[in-house]
């Protein structure tokens, strides 16, 4: 039963508080739909009506013909190669130390487990140095490697897992770990067995944001391995600053709009394991 008092506030709503999802609404649909629809519909236009990109509707749709175009002419396999390449590793390791510094975070109290984990969350708001990151790749002998590239990109975004992770694993029980210790279970398997799976929504949520990171990054890469292996973003700069593309407005759309279709495609699906993650990791 909802409380009296409570329905009592919901009967005298101000009438700014009842179009406030309406003006919300309107907001994400000016902001999002325009920049959407002129990629389509321009990746879908010849060159001679691509060459001013607008919101009309092309005379007759190629879209597929440019889609082909750019897979064979923009060195797209190979450039989706390098993505996963880095993308995967990236992910996975991130994912799995992260998870594990969190769940010790969050078993742990005093003033230092405090400073440590202001440390872990610091990387939200501080931007790595590129040039002292590529300092350091070049004394280590990795610059322009995809181990460089992989270890930049966890270092990166250590922090978003610890983030979303540590609030979450301070909400699970410590009775279902003293359960597991008191059948022998180590710490290792105590995490793999019993905090993981509880995990799971959460790291779904951490794995899709940085994927979509990793997945449209083109500033770190080129300077990391800029030249030495190909990655969707950076190629695309690349074909695009080298005058294959010149004026190919529809060629350019083409390529954006099939970078975009995999995670994009990802996203709509999981969109509610993001809502979940972030207000079960962030608010809790």
């Amino acid at each position: 039963m909802i409380p009296e008092n409570l329905r009592r506030r919901r009967e005298v709503r101000s009438p700014w508080e009842r179009v406030q999802p309406f003006i919300a609404v309107l907001a994400v649909v000016v902001l999002l739909v325009p920049p959407l629809w002129i990629a389509v519909v321009t990746a879908g236009k010849s060159q001679a009506e691509a060459l001013t990109p607008n919101l009309s509707l092309p005379t007759q749709w190629q879209l597929f013909e440019n889609f082909a175009q750019v897979w064979n002419d923009g060195r797209i396999p190979s450039a989706l190669g390098g993505s996963l390449l880095v993308m995967v590793p990236s992910v996975l390791g991130v994912l799995m130390l992260g998870s594990v510094a969190s769940w010790v975070l969050a078993r742990r109290s005093g003033r230092l487990v405090a400073i440590l984990y202001a440390l872990a969350i610091s990387g939200l708001v501080l931007p790595p140095a590129v040039v002292t990151i590529v300092m350091l790749l070049r004394q280590l002998g990795l610059a322009g490697t995809a181990w460089g590239m992989i270890g930049v990109y966890m270092g990166m975004y250590m922090s978003t897992v610890i983030f979303f992770t540590t609030g979450f694993v301070r909400t699970i029980p410590h009775e279902l770990e003293e359960a597991a210790r008191i059948d022998g279970a180590g710490p290792l398997r105590v995490f793999r067995s019993v905090i993981l799976p509880i995990l799971m929504p959460t790291l779904a949520t951490a794995t899709i944001l940085i994927c979509l990171y990793v997945w449209n990054d083109v500033f770190y890469a080129l300077f990391v391995i800029g030249g030495r292996i190909d990655t969707l973003p950076l190629n695309l700069f690349q074909v695009a600053s080298a005058g294959l593309y010149l004026n190919n407005w529809h060629l350019i759309f083409s390529y954006v709009v099939l970078m975009s279709l995999p995670l994009l495609v990802v996203f709509i699906l999981a969109q509610r394991k993001i809502i979940s993650g972030v207000t079960s990791g962030a608010v809790k």
